[in-house]
């Protein structure tokens, strides 16, 4: 289903439905097209009315493409990038891909499943004429700052996830829980994979001289972008500390086991010259002085003096 927002000349912003509709906009206005859940007749009528090249049309028809920007003279070809994630569980991540067609008086945007940022992006320009009397490029980049100011907090949670999962390593000792670390570590991976190429099509997308992105549209994707840069090293900075916090923790655990092999290796030294001593003295043979008082006084403050001794030399030396 198409979904059209139209600004004319001298009104306010027209919400419309309808195939009808999705076509040129008449001489002075401004017109953007919503096309959610794409079928192949959907984005024929889109190539067919606007003279779409076939390849930009491919793209809109599969998703998994990169961030990118593509100049097919008549209108800019952009896909950007954001993330929700499930309400039960921070780590379930769900990409979405947006497919952007940008010309002088139109803006055509396809996505396969809905997106809150964007749709109250829609609900803004439905609402005020300001929107889209900017321009589709000033669209596009409200569309962009949306989906990026939803995306920090999602990164910032998992960030302080595992600061908190640091934290209780090195200060309370806890046992870390392995299958969390590697899942937040895949998550950031993922997101890097995502955020990398958004940064690259930002950075293109302020930097050229183009007519259908006027100079305070440059301005703000320039803010954007570097917000995206930001987000970049928080990603960056997520799985370094997750491959960080593993090598600490495997390292803690050695600690921890070198302690106990040490403790037993003493408890073991200590036990060792008293089962000499009483195997010694407990030999069945008949020259030994079974009956001496003094050999029986000499066995017994031997029991206690050795491990006193042992103990008080592996004090000195080694605890």
């Amino acid at each position: 289903m198409f979904h059209v927002l139209d600004l004319g000349p001298n009104g306010q912003p027209v919400a419309r439905e309808g195939d009808e509709w999705a076509a040129p906009p008449p001489a002075g206005t401004i017109r953007w097209i919503e096309l959610v859940e794409p079928d192949t007749a959907s984005l024929e009528v889109l190539r067919a009315r606007f003279d779409l090249h076939p390849l930009a049309i491919a793209d809109c028809a599969t998703y998994g493409t990169q961030s990118k920007v593509d100049d097919y003279g008549r209108y800019l070809f952009v896909v950007i990038h954001s993330f929700t994630v499930a309400p039960d569980d921070p780590l379930d991540i769900q990409v979405h891909e947006i497919h952007a067609f940008v010309g002088e008086s139109f803006l055509i945007t396809v996505h396969d499943n809905p997106l809150p940022s964007h749709e109250a992006v829609w609900q803004k320009a439905r609402a005020s004429r300001a929107v889209l009397e900017r321009g589709p490029s000033w669209v596009l980049y409200l569309d962009v700052e949306a989906m990026v100011e939803a995306t920090e907090p999602l990164v910032r949670r998992i960030r302080d996830q595992l600061d908190d999962l640091e934290w209780a390593i090195i200060e309370q000792a806890s046992t870390l829980d392995l299958k969390l670390v590697f899942r937040i570590k895949r998550v950031a991976v993922a997101m890097r994979r995502v955020i990398r190429p958004l940064r690259d099509t930002l950075g293109i997308l302020h930097r050229r001289a183009d007519s259908r992105i006027p100079q305070r549209t440059t301005v703000h994707l320039r803010d954007v972008a570097d917000h995206v840069v930001r987000l970049a090293e928080m990603v960056e900075e997520i799985r370094e500390v997750s491959d960080g916090l593993v090598t600490s923790y495997q390292a803690f655990q050695a600690q921890r086991v070198n302690e106990v092999v040490k403790k037993l290796t003493i408890f073991s030294a200590i036990f060792l010259p008293l089962s000499f001593i009483v195997g010694f003295f407990g030999q069945n043979f008949a020259d030994l002085p079974y009956d001496s008082g003094l050999w029986l006084a000499v066995m017994l403050v031997s029991l206690v003096v050795v491990p006193a001794g042992l103990m008080e030399w592996f004090r000195r030396t080694l605890l």
